[in-house]
């Protein structure tokens, strides 16, 4: 492909996404093939001929459109919101098309600097201190690695240069809620930790951790020989988005010399609205902490923004200093391989400079507020309803709810949650997703995709009460 021919196919392709912006309300929100289709409509061998683009546009419409959930559709309340805002999409265009990679300042100093600029602007955005250094990571699973192998580090005194954890004479413990992402036990096992050393606990009746429940784990294994190495918290957990209290988790953080890593992945980004804050109130005694913008903040996939208040320890431990790349400037310069696992990166910033920038901090507030706002309503009408009940509460953009008829209990509740949830997601009219809450089925319904409206919000309402209540 020339340069002509990729300015001719590009305008094509952008009108292809505007309409597929445009028109996506008239899509069915979940994809209604079977498991294989997809692969079975494609050839089996690659062409050995070079085909026009005009074909794979074609392939792309009849193909793979039918195949996809569609998560920017305004029925779209599964999972999470993960908005791919337009200015941000030509963003993550422009780093795409730029094809600059950042092994060292040097190598693309504005890939470096623009970082800098948009971590700090998050950072003020956010209500942070100047205490804090932010890098752009892909996704808070590897931020929540990267936390655990830098307290790994700090409680062994640097074991990486020695013998590793295998060296250690005192096992080292990771303490996390029951609520907390899967991910959270995941970067424990792979940190080297072992599944015999991960302590889920216990949470109270809002579904936040317990400050008790952990003060005697903590107790437990400092009488056992063990050494408490690092308290994961999270300020908006997956199923109910539960704020746990950061305050006397630092506390004991700190007393044991523990690292306090804080997973605010989809809440985060409520602390662009000062009245939010309060949510986790004791962050400044964190020492890392992870929010990301590619979920309701509204940045294209991938961009976790991963915040430390000991840089120079995360440098430490990530730093890789092969002889090519060594510049004359590295003395004064930060360079990005060592603040994170990757050694290259792509320029992220792009997507996330070209949102703030065209959105106004204002602007990104004011969606932030709609959605906090159907969210409340939404839950009001499930409490006013007979046989619906709110399960959590909802101090942000995610209600879980479950209609409970009379005389129905157990696993035949399980089956009948079940059963309209899936028949809302086959009709394609909305998007819900089932979890587990207690042991039983609840559905989540997450508010927050960029078109989501009132309107969209009271149309779900009226179709969960026909389905559940005419099951």
């Amino acid at each position: 492909m020339d340069v002509e021919e990729f300015r001719r196919v590009g305008h094509a392709l952008i009108d292809w996404v505007a309409d597929y912006r445009a028109e996506i309300a008239d899509r069915p929100v979940m994809a209604r093939v079977e498991p294989g289709a997809i692969r079975a409509a494609l050839p089996e061998e690659p062409p050995e001929a070079p085909e026009a683009f005009d074909a794979i546009m074609r392939d792309l419409d009849a193909v793979i459109v039918p195949g996809l959930a569609h998560w920017q559709h305004p029925s779209f309340f599964g999972y999470f919101p993960a908005n791919g805002a337009l200015a941000s999409v030509l963003g993550d265009y422009l780093s795409t098309g730029l094809g600059v990679l950042g092994l060292s300042w040097q190598a693309s100093p504005a890939l470096t600097e623009l970082e800098e600029v948009v971590t700090d602007w998050m950072r003020r955005m956010v209500g942070l201190s100047p205490a804090w250094s932010g890098v752009i990571q892909d996704t808070a699973s590897t931020s929540t690695l990267v936390a655990l192998i830098c307290a790994r580090e700090r409680a062994s005194g640097f074991a990486l240069a020695r013998g590793g954890l295998q060296g250690e004479e005192r096992p080292l413990v990771v303490y996390t809620s029951a609520q907390s992402h899967s991910s959270v036990e995941k970067g424990a096992l792979l940190a080297g930790f072992g599944r015999e050393n991960v302590r889920l606990i216990a949470t109270n009746t809002t579904y936040a951790m317990s400050p008790d429940a952990l003060e005697a784990a903590i107790a437990e294994d400092v009488r056992a020989g063990r050494r408490p190495c690092a308290i994961v918290a999270t300020t908006g957990t997956t199923a109910t988005t539960a704020l746990d209290p950061l305050v006397p988790l630092a506390d004991l953080a700190r007393e044991h010399g523990a690292w306090l890593h804080v997973d605010a992945a989809m809440a985060g980004s409520a602390m662009i609205l000062p009245e939010c804050r309060w949510m986790w109130e004791g962050i400044e005694g964190a020492d890392s902490l992870v929010l990301n913008a590619h979920k309701w903040l509204g940045a294209a996939f991938d961009c976790s923004l991963y915040y430390v208040r000991d840089p120079d320890h995360l440098v430490r431990v990530m730093s890789t200093n092969p002889s090519y790349l060594r510049t004359a400037m590295d003395e004064r310069v930060k360079n990005l391989r060592d603040w994170g696992i990757p050694l290259g990166r792509r320029f992220r910033a792009l997507k996330l400079w070209c949102l703030i920038r065209e959105s106004g901090v204002e602007g990104l507030r004011a969606r932030l507020r709609r959605d906090l706002a159907n969210a409340t309503w939404l839950a009001e009408a499930v409490r006013a309803a007979p046989d619906w009940r709110v399960l959590a509460p909802v101090p942000l953009q995610t209600v879980c709810v479950r209609h409970e008829p009379p005389g129905l209990e157990g696993e035949a509740l399980d089956h009948h949650t079940q059963s309209w949830v899936d028949r809302i997601a086959r009709s394609g009219a909305a998007y819900l997703t089932p979890a587990q809450l207690d042991g039983r089925w609840m559905v989540r319904v997450s508010v927050g995709a960029l078109g989501t409206e009132r309107e969209h919000v009271a149309a779900l309402w009226a179709l969960m009460r026909r389905e559940a209540e005419s099951g």
